[in-house]
């Protein structure tokens, strides 16, 4: 058995861990193997890696599966990724259950075949009650198409005098999205090389760090995503706000009002100058 990877303590590591998970198609072309067959040997890292991230205590973990872009591809990937997603909701019952984690999704789910669509409302019924750590799978997802679905929902309201127009603000737009009753994502991480969000929570992914590596997903492994947190841990969140801030070195936020400047032996006594 190979040793545990060193990760970060608890409080340095992330909440929610979003992964877009890339590179199937390429890890089997590499090895002359039918696109089909990394896709069932990402399903394998699926497994260890949402089992890894409940032993980490990490919370919510958020996987793209099937973007709606992905419809395009060749109908017998497209049939074969729909039986792969069937297949995981009848075998992964137990390893959910006996770890307590509870399944939620994002997307269009009403426009997958029947059976898998039963096959994934049945765990997520399954698990409902389950409350240590929260894996969604987004599936027939656009982040792009889910904020338009927001703004119809929120136009639809304004129009029926739910909501005033000058009452819009973020959290009119947050609690429409798919994502309502789940946090921001505070990493993302994209394997196999690519940097670019692929049209992946782009609302939610607005102060997540993003961390790529050229690691194919069916290779991905524990100690990819150890590493993945250590880099995490060793960065800075600012939030809009100075390094000098968050180390108390300047004003605290309650001192400061937009549009006024403080006092000048305030400014004076902070650290650094310039813009950064």
């Amino acid at each position: 058995m190979s040793p545990t990877p060193v990760v970060p303590p608890k409080a340095r590591r992330p909440s929610h861990v979003a992964i877009i998970m890339d590179g199937n198609g390429r890890w089997a072309k590499e090895r002359g193997l039918d696109r089909l067959e990394g896709h069932r040997k990402g399903a394998d890292v699926v497994r260890d890696i949402t089992t890894f991230a409940r032993e980490l205590e990490i919370p919510c973990l958020t996987l793209y599966s099937f973007s709606v872009q992905n419809w395009r591809r060749p109908a017998t990937e497209v049939a074969g990724l729909m039986a792969l997603l069937e297949d995981y909701c009848k075998s992964e019952h137990k390893t959910l259950m006996d770890n307590d984690i509870k399944l939620n999704t994002i997307g269009q789910t009403s426009r997958l075949p029947p059976s898998t669509k039963d096959a994934l409302t049945a765990l997520i019924e399954a698990t409902a009650d389950n409350r240590s750590m929260t894996l969604t799978l987004a599936i027939d997802y656009g982040g792009r198409e889910e904020i338009v679905a927001a703004v119809r929902r929120l136009a639809h309201d304004v129009k029926n005098k739910r909501v005033l127009p000058d009452k819009i603000d973020e959290t009119a737009i947050e609690t429409r999205l798919d994502t309502a009753l789940v946090p921001d994502p505070d990493l993302l991480i994209r394997t196999s090389g690519e940097q670019r969000l692929s049209n992946f929570l782009l609302w939610q992914l607005a102060y997540a760090e993003l961390y790529f590596t050229k690691v194919r997903w069916p290779d991905f492994g524990r100690e990819d995503l150890a590493a993945a947190l250590c880099d995490f841990a060793g960065r800075e969140r600012r939030f809009g706000k100075t390094g000098e801030q968050l180390k108390g070195a300047v004003l605290d936020a309650e001192e400061f009002v937009m549009g006024e400047l403080p006092d000048s032996d305030k400014l004076t006594s902070a650290k650094g100058s310039g813009p950064c």
